[in-house]
């Protein structure tokens, strides 16, 4: 696996590079939330965002269920679900399921058993609370999960025909081909056709965030610095680096945006 090690702080990033960005392509848990919770400064930073024009789209591992009511609540432009298997446009409208699954039914039966076989290996596993609201993947809890067992997990699912990621909150079993960049990339190709590769910077945190910081497709990315916990595990790594973690790197980041506006302005 080649690494890039070539982290460098948000601060290079040329002002006239950020003043460009127009889509904040972001990561839920870890990168917009502080222990797991959204600050004032957070909802402020996305309120001066939407002010200015920039439109903020979440792409979270998050299920279907959780998304839906969440994103209609916030100042976003809409948001994936389930590491890039489903898109809530802005507004109550119907969600767009962007991996083909011909059958649901039988693709949550075909979930289960694949969970059942990794529980007959690893037993203390348990099923995630907001399972049952899920779609087109099927996830169990990360916590108590060492980073060896989380490569046989992988290795598991793999043989057995299923994608695997985790973030700092859950593991998901999935279809090979569902990411977050290839949910992405579909969304803006057909929903955000004005943006060029060089008006959007992806952020994130963890490895379900890995395929956000391939410089092929998004060449502005960012990690917010708790990223740094799992860079060994990053086949892609982000262009740049927050000095601060969590929601307020974000916020960091934001801070840096809107500065670039008012300079260029």
């Amino acid at each position: 696996m080649s690494r890039d090690l070539s982290l460098a702080p948000l601060s290079e990033v040329s002002s006239t590079s950020l003043s460009n960005i127009r889509l904040i392509a972001t990561d839920m848990d870890g990168t917009l939330t502080r222990r797991g919770k959204f600050t004032p400064a957070l909802l402020q930073a996305l309120e001066d965002l939407a002010a200015a024009d920039i439109k903020v789209l979440i792409v979270t591992g998050r299920s279907a269920g959780w998304v839906s009511g969440l994103s209609s609540l916030m100042p976003v432009a809409g948001a994936i679900a389930e590491n890039g298997g489903l898109y809530f446009p802005p507004g109550n409208q119907k969600p767009v399921v962007l991996t083909p699954i011909p059958d649901l039914v039988q693709h949550r039966q075909h979930l289960a058993k694949a969970f059942e076989s990794l529980q007959t290996k690893f037993p203390q596993i348990q099923e995630s609370a907001d399972n049952r609201f899920r779609v087109t993947d099927w996830t169990f809890d990360v916590a108590g999960l060492h980073q060896d067992e989380l490569q046989t997990l992988d290795n598991l699912c793999q043989q057995m025909g299923w994608g695997f990621t985790y973030s700092n909150v859950q593991c998901h079993i999935k279809p090979q081909s569902q990411d977050k960049a290839v949910g992405l990339l579909q969304v803006l190709r057909e929903y955000f056709p004005q943006y060029s590769s060089e008006q959007i910077v992806t952020v994130g945190d963890s490895p379900n965030d890995e395929s956000l910081f391939h410089r092929r497709y998004f060449p502005i990315s960012v990690g917010v610095a708790n990223v740094l916990e799992y860079v060994n595990q990053l086949k892609y790594q982000p262009a740049y680096i927050t000095t601060a973690a969590e929601g307020e790197g974000f916020c960091e980041l934001s801070s840096y945006i809107l500065k670039s506006l008012h300079i260029s302005s």
